[in-house]
Parts: structure tokens; C-alpha cells; sequence
């Protein structure tokens, strides 16, 4: 029932509490005056009943007003109640709540009874439900996005690899990275790689090797054997760079291994190589160049984002989607899944409720001190005013009774 019916309905009780009441009265006045002019006992038993009658409707009547209102507007003590007790009403109705209905004792059984996941992945499986979720999440994120403070979001990321690079000691760093190269053997490749290019290049050049000889040749050697030296001298280099590429465990290999692990070690140990890194990486992020460079990732990152977010088949909603897929999937057939999630939803809604229960009796407890003490009173009387009127039809039939009785028995043994 709204609020509307309800006040019908408290109305239509209240006039017949009311009529009853009238018509108590107006019996007792008829018999007061027959019993006057007709000497009958009858009339004395049913002037008795009305009066007491009336007696019992109006202390009800009293007592049913005096907890919503001042009877007749008089303010008399102790009349009024529910307004002028509202703020300790409030208080024993949430530490009630509180002790009653928020006990571990009450809460744990229903705790128990939660059964999310499987909810959560039939929800999931619906494509409907997959497309409100990823458009709500996408308008969120796009929200955050644009309110964001652009020079403030660079101005974090260039602190914080400031700070990540303090720290950082680069020649450390490029050290154990030689270093692992040399313990993998992955040098070697680039030793064959390039013995191979200066072969190559040997060959492809002989030419050239001859124009060096005969412009280091004195005249008087005949150009036949400066052309002899300088083909011993292409055939000799070509052949030994290619007993490097073909041999894995060429001399020179093996001393190239040890210049580069020397060199490693080096990076690592030696103080001057820690402050030539250092100059360079102050070079490379000095304030303004490192502002830029997080500027320039930012607008990046967020341009991608928002464009991914605004189109509709997307490849971030996309892939968002297919983990929805196989999420609900999961959610519906991994039973350990399952439990582990729904465990996790009890424990957690369980000790957050446990620990603030008392906000609940604060919230019940503030709301109805907040409340005017009119507005209350009207409240409270719309939810038992019915029942509360039948208190006055009881009151008066029952004094009724009751004074009936009395004068019965004051009549036939006093």
C-alpha cells in the first residue's frame, strides 16, 4: 500500500474508533434520561455499560494520542512521545538492528548461502550483457581520460623515470649484458658474420690491394711482382678470414672472447665507466628532453587508448571480449574457479559488514534523529495507526464490560 492508502485507511478506523465512541455517548445520555422517567433495572445495566464505555474509549483515545501528539494541543507531561524521544528512539532502533540482525550468528548463514560466480558467468554469457559491460567500462575509462590533466600525467611519468633511473648503473647494466652474451656464445655469430664480410670484401677488391702495394712500392720494382705481393697478400688475408668463419675454435675467436669478457668486466669494475654513463644518461634525460619525451608517451598512450575505447569493433573490445568469453566459460565449468570466488566474496562481504555494523546502527540511528519529530510521528503512525484504533474499539468495549460487571455485582451483593 502507498502512503495514500494507508491515510484512507487510518481514517476510515479512526471514525469508526470515533463513532463507537459517539454512540457510547449516546446511549449513556438516552438511559441517564429513560432511567429518569422509567423504573426499570435494565436501563441501569445499559446506562453502566456506555459509561464505562466512554471511560475506556477516552483513556485509550488518551493514550493512542499521547504517543503521536499532544492531546487536544495541551501540552501535557509525558504526551508527545515518539517526538520528543525520536533521537533515543533512533539509537535503541539501530543498536537493536545492530544486535538482532547483524550478529556473525544471524549474518553467517546467509553468508554461506551466496553463490556468485555462477550468476556472474551466466550473466557473462550473454552477448547483450558483454556489450553493456564493455561499453559502461569503455565511457568510464574515456571519462577518467579526458578529465586528466595532460601536463600533470607527464609531469608523473618523467618524475618516476627519474627516479627508476637514478639508481640505475648502466655500465653495470651493458657489463652483465656482454657478459651474457659471451656465456650464451652468441658473439660468435657476429666474429663469423663479419670474418665473412672482410673475406668478401678482400676478394671483391683485389684492385685495390694492388693500388695500395704499388703506391707503397719503390719505382724501380717491376709492377709484375708488386702485382705477385699483392695477390700473396689478398690470398693470404682471404684465407685467414676464412679459417676464422669456418673454425669455431679459431685463436682469434677465442681472443676475441677474452678482449670482450676483459671489456665486460671492465664496464663493471672500472669507476670512469660509471661516470661516462652517467654523463650520457643525464645527456639523454635532462629535465626538458625527458618532459618531452613523457609528454610525446602520454599523448601517445592516450590517443591509442581513446580510439581503441570510441570504435566499435576495435581490437582492444575485441580482445576484451574474448577474455569475457573465456571468463564466462570459465566461471560456468571450473568448479575450483568457482569456489575460490565465491569464498573469496563471503569472507570479504562477511568481515566488511562484521566491521561495520556499527555504521549501520549510525546510519538507522541518524536517520531517524534526523527526521522532524512531526514527520516521524506521521510515519509511524501510517505503518500501526490501524491497529493502534482498534486499541480504542477494545478500550471501549471492553470498559464497557468491565463497568458493566461492576455495577452487577455492586447491585446484587453490595
Amino acid at each position: 500500500m502507498n502512503d495514500e492508502a494507508k491515510r484512507k485507511q487510518l481514517r476510515k478506523y479512526k471514525a469508526f474508533a470515533t463513532g463507537l465512541f459517539l454512540l457510547m455517548a449516546v446511549i449513556f445520555i438516552a438511559s441517564t434520561l429513560l432511567q429518569k422517567n422509567v423504573d426499570s433495572h435494565w436501563v441501569g445495566y445499559v446506562r453502566a455499560f456506555s459509561e464505562a464505555a466512554m471511560v475506556g474509549a477516552l483513556a485509550d483515545w488518551f493514550a493512542v494520542t499521547a504517543l503521536f501528539r499532544h492531546p487536544l494541543g495541551l501540552p501535557i507531561p509525558h504526551t508527545n512521545l515518539i517526538e520528543n524521544s525520536k533521537e533515543r528512539l533512533g539509537d535503541n532502533l539501530g543498536s537493536f538492528v545492530v544486535s538482532n540482525f547483524l550478529s556473525p550468528k544471524n549474518i553467517r548463514p546467509y553468508m554461506m548461502k551466496l553463490r556468485i560466480s555462477g550468476f556472474v558467468g551466466e550473466w557473462l554469457t550473454k552477448e547483450k550483457n558483454q556489450d553493456i559491460l564493455i561499453k559502461n567500462l569503455s565511457d568510464i575509462v574515456l571519462d577518467i581520460l579526458n578529465k586528466l590533466d595532460d601536463t600533470a600525467v607527464s609531469q608523473f611519468i618523467s618524475k618516476k623515470v627519474q627516479e627508476m633511473t637514478d639508481d640505475i648503473k648502466l655500465n653495470k647494466i651493458v657489463g652483465n649484458g656482454i657478459g651474457y652474451i659471451i656465456e650464451k656464445n652468441d658473439h660468435q655469430r657476429i666474429v663469423t658474420n663479419l670474418s665473412s664480410q672482410i673475406k668478401n670484401y678482400i676478394v671483391e677488391n683485389d684492385e685495390l690491394i694492388k693500388e695500395r702495394v704499388k703506391k707503397g712500392s719503390y719505382t724501380f720494382i717491376p709492377s709484375f711482382v708488386d702485382n705477385k705481393i699483392a695477390d700473396k697478400i689478398a690470398s693470404g688475408l682471404s684465407d685467414f678470414f676464412r679459417e676464422i668463419e669456418e673454425d669455431p675454435r679459431h685463436e682469434i675467436r677465442n681472443l676475441i672472447t677474452q678482449k670482450i669478457h676483459d671489456f665486460s668486466v671492465d664496464l663493471k669494475e672500472d669507476p670512469k665507466w660509471d661516470e661516462e654513463f652517467k654523463n650520457i644518461k643525464n645527456d639523454l634525460l635532462k629535465g626538458d628532453k625527458l618532459n618531452e619525451y613523457s609528454n610525446d608517451i602520454w599523448i601517445s598512450i592516450k590517443n591509442t587508448l581513446k580510439n581503441e575505447l570510441q570504435e566499435e569493433e576495435s581490437s582492444l573490445k575485441k580482445y576484451i571480449s574474448k577474455n569475457l568469453d573465456e571468463f564466462s566459460e570459465n566461471l560456468k565449468t571450473d568448479e575450483n574457479l568457482q569456489n575460490k570466488i565465491d569464498d573469496w566474496i563471503r569472507v570479504t562481504a562477511y568481515k566488511y559488514i562484521l566491521r561495520n555494523t556499527h555504521q549501520f546502527g549510525n546510519l538507522i540511528s541518524s536517520t531517524v534523529g534526523n527526521w522532524q519529530g512531526k514527520e516521524l510521528s506521521e510515519k509511524l503512525e501510517l505503518e500501526v495507526g490501524k491497529d493502534l484504533q482498534f486499541i480504542r474499539v477494545n478500550g471501549t468495549l471492553v470498559g464497557g464490560l468491565v463497568g458493566l460487571i461492576i455495577y452487577t455485582i455492586a447491585h446484587f451483593f453490595l
